[in-house]
């Protein structure tokens, strides 16, 4: 009865993330005791294999070796010391790291991706002002766009659900149309209509640019939103708008950086150097609670001023915590020591071979990029939805569907017989209520 204690005990005492927690009394919570690569266990030893890497951070799996080593070698020297007046070698390692993956540098760092993005917005419209163009402090964001849930974020964020009650604190910014090729005319290519939604943007900068600081993007995949995904010519003919109407391109890579979309970094799909980059979710593994902001060297001299309100004058008790910046190195030690993205590449072969067998079933939309797949069921309710989600987790699965969408985000350690599991247990889930 381990288990059940722990449900007990969580649901008296916790309150749970993006969770009705009305709804989550009359459900099952998984009480987690440990894991080990692509798996979970509860007190129970049951296992479950997390498709999802645990919100899109354990790129590496759970209890990684390798990146726990670089966290309890710093535990050893410093805990936490604050970065305004001193500085530490993790932090400094990690940012020289950063730049020279990214081609961006002056790392400042946060905690959690929506943090970033407050950071991101911030220093866009602040350049501005510091330029002399205070007039230019709007920030566009794509329809269906998630960007996080603080204020800041919550204004590029186009998710009615997260925004409807608190619409009284919230600037108001503008969506874009969205190039999710999902909404492309029937025949019409995901270029094609790429294309179409980059006229209706040159439409909007064209009437509206001295107003906008800078037009922040989910490059390749709206994951929040369903995993919608798009062609790359969007992002380099948005760069090259942004370039045109001096606006600031902001690049998203919290949820599809390092390695997931098949390429270390989604931009580069485009061929393009953005503004900013803001990245979190796997840069530390999943370890520890971490993000960061890189920008160029132009917008970081426009803050290099003799007075101080034109200084950037943000900061976070833990900014760049030395033992989330160990983790963010063992990382990238790990990509550095392992041959991530080929094999990746070879991983996403195989299981988008294996996804296949699920075209039997009412799907639509079937789709993937990098190590991200997706797929809708079609007419399906969310009671059909909860019940394949439970069928999948009873046995030994554990997805969490977003609306209609079902999508694997795994970690990048799995393998052929986890990847036969994953799919076999999604296929006899499906079938057992469609």
């Amino acid at each position: 009865m381990k288990n059940q204690q722990f449900i007990d005990r969580s649901l008296k005492n916790l309150w749970h993330p993006c969770t009705q927690m009305k709804i989550q009394q009359a459900q099952s919570l998984i009480p987690i005791k440990r894991g080990e690569g692509v798996w979970l266990y509860d007190y129970n030893e049951k296992k479950y294999l997390d498709a999802i890497s645990s919100w899109w951070v354990n790129l590496f799996g759970h209890n990684q070796s390798e990146i726990k080593k670089y966290i309890t070698d710093q535990l050893d020297l410093i805990e936490h010391v604050m970065l305004a007046g001193l500085t530490h070698e993790p932090a400094i390692l990690l940012s020289e790291k950063l730049s020279s993956i990214t081609n961006l540098g002056h790392a400042f760092y946060g905690s959690d991706g929506s943090n970033a993005i407050e950071i991101a917005i911030k220093m866009s419209v602040h350049y501005w002002r510091n330029k002399g163009c205070p007039k230019k402090n709007k920030i566009i964001y794509l329809e269906n766009s998630y960007h996080g849930e603080t204020l800041g974020a919550l204004s590029v964020t186009d998710i009615k659900l997260f925004r409807k009650n608190y619409a009284s604190l919230i600037k108001k910014n503008n969506p874009i149309k969205t190039p999710d090729w999902r909404y492309a005319d029937k025949g019409e290519t995901s270029e094609s209509y790429a294309l179409r939604c980059i006229e209706d943007l040159e439409i909007y900068l064209q009437d509206n640019h001295q107003h906008i600081a800078a037009f922040i993007i989910e490059p390749l995949v709206q994951c929040a939103t369903g995993m919608g995904m798009y062609h790359a010519t969007y992002l380099a003919k948005a760069r090259a708008l942004c370039t045109k109407y001096q606006i600031h391109l902001i690049d998203d890579e919290i949820a599809v950086g390092f390695g997931r979309t098949g390429k270390m970094f989604a931009f580069e799909h485009a061929q393009i150097k953005p503004d900013f980059i803001c990245l979190s979710k796997g840069l530390t593994g999943g370890y520890l609670p971490l993000s960061s902001v890189l920008t160029t060297d132009d917008i970081y001299m426009a803050f290099y001023e003799d007075k101080i309100e034109k200084g950037f004058l943000h900061s976070h008790s833990y900014t760049g915590n030395p033992l989330a910046c160990s983790a963010a190195l063992g990382t990238l030690s790990y990509f550095e020591n392992h041959d991530v993205i080929n094999q990746n590449n070879k991983t996403s072969a195989y299981i988008s071979e294996r996804i296949k067998t699920l075209e039997t079933l009412p799907i639509s939309n079937l789709r993937n990029v990098g190590m991200i797949w997706a797929f809708e069921l079609e007419e399906a309710s969310k009671n059909t939805i909860k019940k394949i989600t439970m069928k999948a987790i009873k046995n030994g699965l554990f997805i969490r569907p977003i609306g209609n969408t079902i999508y694997f985000m795994p970690p990048y350690v799995i393998n052929h017989v986890d990847i036969d599991f994953m799919i076999d247990t999604t296929l006899e889930a499906i079938q057992s209520y469609v």
